[in-house]
């Protein structure tokens, strides 16, 4: 036999309904620890019937060791913006952040078989099973990226854009106030500029091809159009244009038009006495290119009470 406090003991302990709480002490004629594992076992199967839903909203989480010189940028998804700003769900997002920091697998596949940090005898991909038994909802580690070196990161808009940046500077300054200060102008402004490569040597030649052939186009389909050459000639001054959007180094820096982000960085260096520059960086957005469900939240709500 068991008793209702039982049951509120169980549900405390595993955040499931208190009508499974109830049921799984039933079942299991009031053994506690095999309640546990039958609610375990009931998520797992709860995870299952979910593993269709689209999961296109979330949070992109962090994690950064200074001392270690360890930075990392997540993506974690959910069905909805709701579950998305719970605190059990940022909270989640956040461990598992740290779990590749400190463990650095090497995807997402080998990120959910690691024995979990924060959760003892469980792998990550059960843990995952469990956030979904507990909040009802689908949820998929989509990305990350791991960076070692002098780094930082700035989360946009409460998790709705994350940027790792890694500069290229000496260790020795990683503490350094003004070191610290550009890195992070430099990350809030690759969340506001979108760039898509460091430089212009980085974009693919087949982009910039299928860049001068939309711009060639334009042109030819303009009402008066424009001799071949003068075309060629146009075509030089909106691909530069082009370069300078796309590539870190060479876009205006959102905080001050005046400068470029390479001259930010070269003030930087005078000021520091050695030259800095940015290694690499990482820029997420939740949700770009995933699809988001279009539903009738009140026609939803029907379906289920009718089922």
């Amino acid at each position: 036999m068991f008793t209702a406090k039982d049951v509120m003991t169980l549900r405390e302990l595993t955040q499931a309904g208190m009508m499974d709480c109830k049921k799984a002490l039933t079942e299991c004629e009031g053994d506690f620890e095999k309640a546990k594992d039958y609610l375990r076992e009931k998520g797992l199967a709860a995870a299952a019937k979910k593993a269709g839903r689209i999961a296109a909203e979330g949070v992109v989480g962090s994690y950064i060791c200074t001392d270690c010189g360890i930075g990392v940028v997540i993506e974690v998804n959910c069905e909805t913006d709701f579950v998305a700003k719970t605190d059990d769900f940022q909270a989640y997002v956040s461990k598992l952040a740290e779990q590749v920091g400190q463990k650095n697998p090497a995807d997402v596949d080998a990120l959910l078989a690691q024995d979990a940090i924060f959760a003892p005898g469980l792998t990550v991909s059960a843990t995952l099973n469990e956030m979904v038994a507990k909040i009802g909802e689908k949820i998929s580690i989509r990305r990350f990226t791991r960076y070692e070196g002098v780094v930082d990161v700035y989360i946009h808009l409460g998790g709705r854009i994350g940027v790792l940046v890694d500069m290229d500077a000496p260790a020795s300054l990683k503490d350094d106030p003004a070191l610290k200060a550009v890195a992070h102008d430099i990350a809030m402004h690759i969340a506001a500029a979108r760039p898509l490569y460091l430089t212009r040597d980085e974009v693919p030649a087949d982009e910039v091809e299928h860049e001068k052939e939309i711009n060639r186009n334009m042109a030819l389909n303009e009402e008066k159009p424009k001799p071949a050459a003068v075309i060629e000639k146009m075509l030089v001054g909106r691909i530069e244009k082009f370069f300078k959007e796309i590539s870190l180094l060479e876009q205006i820096f959102v905080k001050d038009t005046s400068l470029s982000i390479t001259q930010v960085l070269e003030n930087a260096s005078k000021q520091l006495g050695t030259k800095i520059s940015v290694k690499r960086f990482t820029r997420y957005e939740m949700g770009e290119g995933l699809q988001k469900r279009e539903n009738n939240f009140a026609e939803e709500v029907m379906s289920q009470t009718k089922a």
